[in-house]
């Protein structure tokens, strides 16, 4: 008989009950190292004060009035955002996959302003995960998010990752008006796009017209030391997905765009009945707040390289069970030999939480706030749970 709730996730038997900064306490009272945080989407750990205080005080004014209305949260929210990134205006949703239609939406309406309506056609890449919309999964279209659910939308063409001459080709094409993007993948087994080849897909798109989409709805929101991850590669996209970390855990989404790129989106071409509304805003504000206070980043990029040495030191440690660590920031990944999700299960044992991803890679997300001590404490259970896995490896 099925469950109450929908069996599409393969579930854990943890339940948590509570969370405080980077450490998550069981029903049963146990505490885990938390170096997943909810899929990189507390941002600033569990319970994080001036969260908690953002959320209680809105609660107590007003929780909704839709967006019939003005709404001074999420013009205040829009205002951070715009101040501190390339865009010149923002829509607020209610997740990543919101944003992600929102993207396509908006590309299309520009071509279509712009006299071009044919240019429909938005170019991906293979291992991309924009969401799981129809929209979203053919956008990715891999058979792992497609199977069982076609006929998917047209409009979308996927390329090898890291193959610029099947690139090259492609944007050539008269029906392409996009290429979208995360410059760091993460359910894709966090692939790093490099920045000479970020700089590159800028530049190609300058040369053929294309609009850039960006997807940092994991990537974003200082999870790689800086604000959004293609500042490091110097670039500025048009349009931008943003989810996850913006919300440090209240459900909130929003698409970041130029002017320019949004001039097709004017009133009535869309909405959102929960989208902005003030307790998102009012959360998603302190949380630009705190990421963007002075040496607030410059702290996330010292502990990314802490974190990574210890990492570096783990894989040197159990050759048998990693290969090596990729990503950056504290968005990283131990590619594994042993299956990754053998090495989530003997976390769980010893504590400590984090995320499989393709390409049998293990994700560690911790929150942007985590100590140093509470890294070097996550990575000694993340080595109790690879000495079970090599125990079960040898015993095989």
């Amino acid at each position: 008989m099925i469950s109450p709730v929908l069996p599409s996730y393969n579930r854990s038997k943890l339940s948590f009950v509570k969370g405080e900064g980077s450490w998550m306490i069981e029903a049963d009272g146990r505490r885990f190292l938390d170096f997943g945080s909810g899929i990189a989407v507390m941002a600033l750990g569990h319970g994080h004060p001036a969260l908690v205080r953002a959320l209680t005080e809105q609660a107590g004014k007003l929780w909704h009035t839709s967006n019939l209305y003005t709404v001074p949260e999420q013009e205040a929210l829009a205002s951070r955002l715009v101040e501190h990134t390339f865009a010149d205006t923002v829509f607020f949703c209610n997740s990543g996959t919101e944003a992600t239609e929102l993207a396509v939406k908006m590309a299309r309406k520009y071509w279509y302003e712009s006299g071009a309506p044919e240019r429909t056609t938005i170019l991906t890449f293979e291992g991309a995960f924009h969401g799981r919309s129809i929209a979203a999964i053919s956008a990715a279209g891999s058979e792992k998010l497609t199977k069982g659910f076609g006929p998917l939308l047209p409009g979308f063409r996927q390329l090898p990752f890291g193959d610029h001459d099947a690139l090259r080709e492609a944007a050539r094409d008269p029906s392409v008006g996009a290429i979208m993007v995360e410059p760091l993948q993460g359910e894709g087994g966090i692939r790093l796009l490099p920045d000479v080849c970020l700089k590159g897909l800028r530049d190609l798109c300058d040369e053929h017209g294309h609009l850039l989409i960006l997807d940092e709805i994991q990537c974003g929101v200082g999870r790689t030391g800086r604000l959004f991850a293609h500042e490091w590669a110097g670039i500025a996209p048009d349009i931008m997905m943003v989810a996850k970390g913006i919300g440090g855990g209240y459900p909130i989404g929003a698409l970041l765009a130029t002017e320019n790129a949004a001039k097709g989106m004017t009133a009535g071409t869309h909405g959102s009945t929960y989208g902005g509304n003030p307790l998102g805003c009012a959360v998603g504000a302190a949380v630009m707040d705190e990421i963007t206070r002075d040496g607030f980043l410059e702290e996330v990029r010292a502990k990314s390289g802490f974190l990574r040495q210890k990492l570096e030191g783990l894989v040197a440690a159990h050759p048998d069970v990693f290969e090596g660590v990729r990503g950056a920031g504290l968005m990283l990944g131990l590619k594994c030999k042993a299956p990754n999700t053998d090495i989530v299960a003997a976390g769980y044992d010893a504590q400590v939480l984090t995320v499989p991803a393709a390409e049998n890679v293990l994700r560690i997300l911790p929150a942007l706030t985590i100590t140093e001590d509470e890294i070097a404490e996550g990575v000694a259970r993340l080595d109790t749970a690879a000495v079970a896995v090599s125990r079960k490896i040898a015993a095989a």
